[in-house]
């Protein structure tokens, strides 16, 4: 096991897609000279509520004020990302006078951080910036400086251009998108992921495998992202279960921090049905994000086997299965689940089947499986979610 504990420059990586990257061990320690040399001097640093106590949060902290620059904190993040988190987080920024943004956390609070940078210069309500929403407002005008310090290794919302947000009352998820909500820099620091629970490292690292699965069975052209899938899919392959049951091993954890971020890159060329049914539980259930994706990749994934073989083959033949077929690689992931301690069906996790009609109607007009690599009916929804109840 390759465990880093001192900060080396020498074990940093960096380089630019189009974000810049600072990766390794350590690079968290770059952030306070990074944001001075910016001329910044009032970071909000905007969390959520797990991480607010950890020590690693009041390092950075004191690693900042060492620079001279007064961090404020926002962490009233939790649960599934809701507007009312952004509005708070704008209000926060405003009170503190704050000058940029540090995001630092999974997902959540990465996705929240965009959205309270759009909301700080940008007129209107939250949702009228709704990526394909007819008469949407455009995203023109300023945004605060603001960075990424990803502490999971999952969604990849460190390099993504989207925020999802959920209405409060509906529980709907929203997507916010522009280029222009790109994080100016991202410090990927590996050793912030080592205390993650196994639960989390397991519902987190398939959230990320399953990125690159559907961007790479995603219909339509994009070669380049076809190829960083393919690695972010060998990747997690490789390093996923090590991560779990080897807590703080430093070079898995680091093989699942990329393969988190090349999932998210891939996907601009377009997810499925796997995360349409994800959405629907995150909706109506309540589920994690993550964990909804690793529950239903098996399940519903088996629809595109008749549709792309080969591409399951290609999959198959990156991470070394001797079963070479579609139902070899669902196998896998079968089996994948059952390692990283994950519910193989959506019973074992307490959904009931009372849930299955507002679960397919969320995912019918979910805006994820129109490239999927076969179409989506009702119907197909209705039994993706009764094989996954069990019934």
């Amino acid at each position: 096991m390759n465990t880093i504990t001192t900060f080396d420059p020498k074990n940093q990586s960096r380089f630019s897609f189009p974000t810049l990257i600072h990766f390794g061990a350590g690079s968290r320690k770059l952030l306070a000279s990074h944001l001075t040399s910016q001329g910044l001097k009032k970071p909000l640093i905007v969390t959520d509520r797990g991480i607010a106590g950890l020590p690693f949060l009041a390092e950075i902290q004191t690693s900042l004020r060492a620079e001279g620059l007064t961090p404020s904190i926002f962490s009233e993040i939790w649960g599934n990302p809701v507007k009312s988190q952004v509005l708070a987080g704008v209000e926060a920024f405003k009170n503190s006078a704050a000058d940029s943004i540090v995001g630092l956390g999974g997902g959540a609070a990465l996705d929240v951080a965009k959205a309270i940078a759009l909301m700080i210069h940008h007129p209107g309500d939250l949702f009228d910036y709704e990526d394909d929403k007819p008469g949407a407002l455009p995203v023109d005008r300023d945004i605060p400086y603001w960075v990424a310090v990803p502490t999971t290794a999952g969604t990849g919302s460190e390099v993504g251009r989207s925020a999802v947000v959920s209405d409060d009352k509906t529980h709907v998820k929203k997507i916010i998108f522009s280029p222009r909500l790109l994080a100016k820099t991202v410090f990927a620091d590996p050793e912030l992921t080592l205390g993650l629970p196994a639960q989390i490292t397991a519902s987190t690292g398939m959230d990320a495998l399953t990125h690159c699965v559907e961007a790479y069975l995603a219909k339509g052209f994009h070669p380049m992202s076809d190829g960083i899938a393919l690695e972010g899919i060998r990747l997690a392959a490789e390093s996923l279960v090590q991560a779990v049951k080897e807590p703080q091993n430093i070079s898995a954890r680091a093989k699942m921090l990329m393969a988190s971020m090349m999932g998210a890159v891939a996907f601009q060329k377009g997810l499925g049905v796997v995360h349409s049914c994800a959405h629907a539980l995150s909706t109506v259930a309540d589920m994690h994000h993550g964990l909804a994706n690793g529950i239903m990749i098996d399940h519903a994934l088996a629809m595109n086997a008749e549709a792309v073989p080969g591409r399951f083959e290609m999959m198959a033949r990156v991470i070394g299965l001797k079963d070479t077929s579609p139902q070899g690689f669902l196998n896998w992931l079968t089996q994948l689940k059952k390692e990283v301690g994950l519910p193989a069906n959506l019973a074992a996790a307490g959904v009931k089947l009372d849930h299955l009609q507002a679960l397919c109607d969320i995912a019918i007009v979910d805006a994820c499986h129109p490239s999927n690599p076969r179409a989506c009916t009702r119907e197909d929804f209705v039994r993706i979610f009764s094989k996954a109840l069990g019934v």
